[in-house]
């Protein structure tokens, strides 16, 4: 009888586990996609239209260092109202401020929204007229969140750095950032989405090092400090707020003003 026993339980057990098993997939399929929808139609910060895209920040005696920002909503510094709050204006406060003393002539090309695909087009408006003296692309988000091939993406990227560079334009890309420290997406969907953009950010480095870029990792740099303090947010849980910009401000400062001295170094394209 035990002989006999043990092959059905384990034949009624295979099957329970296995029906268990798909049902859980079924089921988490579902919270996912629910999570997704949620996510997709919750309402996000906008741009603000009356925030200034051009200003001059520093000494007006100086030569002006010309510096644009490239890329999403970041680049717009979507999430808060005044230009000084956004990275691109905390950057030029930096330079401003630092022993150089710069006069940085600041501005975005940047479209929220974008993807890297989209970055030809940014590119091509950045190098119109005078030639600016530094690049900082912020991008990868979108491309994370709609689940693009991260080679690809990259593949997009690495042809915006390399058409900057030929220009002989500085170039310091702030990679994808931690996606896990977003609020508006809650577990399990947020899990999913953080490693989308690990994944995108990896493709991401190698692409740009290879265009002859600068690679900030923004979610190694800025990350632990967006998971600690959600205040970094702002109110939609899923753009920087001020602190947030701050943040990455800083993180990206190094390499800027690195690509800053070699720009003076090498003269300043015009």
């Amino acid at each position: 009888m035990t002989g006999r026993f043990l092959p059905g339980l384990s034949l009624r057990l295979g099957r329970i586990t296995a029906g268990s098993l798909a049902a859980a997939v079924v089921g988490g399929a579902a919270v996912l996609a629910g999570q997704a929808l949620a996510a997709r139609h919750r309402r996000y910060a906008q741009p603000e239209l009356g925030l200034a895209l051009r200003a001059m920040v520093g000494r007006a005696d100086a030569a002006p260092l010309r510096l644009v920002l490239l890329g999403d909503s970041s680049a717009l510094g979507v999430g808060v109202g005044r230009l000084a709050d956004t990275v691109g204006g905390q950057l030029a406060g930096l330079l401003a401020e630092g022993a150089a003393g710069q006069l940085v002539h600041l501005s975005s090309v940047g479209v929220s929204g974008s993807r890297s695909a989209d970055l030809a087009t940014q590119v091509a408006r950045a190098l119109l007229g005078e030639r600016p003296d530094i690049a900082v692309i912020l991008i990868g988000t979108n491309d994370a969140t709609t689940w693009r091939r991260a080679a690809e993406a990259a593949a997009y990227l690495g042809a915006a750095v390399h058409r900057l560079r030929e220009a002989r334009v500085e170039v310091v890309v702030g990679t994808c950032p931690d996606l896990g420290a977003v609020r508006a997406i809650a577990p399990p969907l947020r899990h999913l989405v953080s490693w989308s953009g690990r994944r995108t950010a990896r493709a991401q480095t190698l692409a740009v090092l290879t265009a002859g870029g600068a690679v900030v990792d923004l979610a190694t740099e800025a990350g632990p400090v967006f998971r600690a303090d959600a205040g970094t947010l702002c109110h939609d849980g899923f753009h920087p707020s001020a602190d947030g910009y701050r943040v990455w401000a800083h993180a990206l400062f190094p390499a800027v003003a690195a690509a800053a001295t070699m720009a003076s170094r090498h003269g300043r394209p015009r």
